[in-house]
């Protein structure tokens, strides 16, 4: 089991967990979820106390992801498996992401 917190501009928006490689769940975490100032964190996971569940990674977060020549070069230079996009999620979306979400390891892993 592998668990990333989720940020929305620098505030801790919740928890993007994989159970395996065919079960990932997303869980809001309460203080955000309680502050009605702020957004969700994609059209595709509205806020709620609710777990989501997916067999694959979220499409939301998967598109966080580099493309094409620029990910095969992140894979090979991070020694990531190119099916493992959790780890390549990890391992490049803590700091400098498009848009307001960005990704870190969570210490409670």
């Amino acid at each position: 089991m592998r668990t990333l917190e989720v940020y929305r501009n620098g505030v801790k928006a919740g928890l993007l967990t994989e159970l395996n490689r065919r079960h990932y769940v997303f869980t809001y975490d309460d203080r955000y979820f309680s502050d009605t100032s702020m957004p969700s964190v994609s059209l595709t996971l509205p806020k709620s106390q609710k777990e989501y569940h997916s067999e694959y990674l979220f499409p939301f977060f998967y598109n966080m992801l580099s493309e094409g020549v620029n990910r095969k070069l992140q894979n090979r230079l991070l020694r990531i498996d190119e099916n493992d996009h959790f780890g390549l999620l990890s391992a490049t979306a803590q700091y400098d992401t498009i848009g307001a979400i960005t990704v870190k390891s969570s210490p409670e892993a």
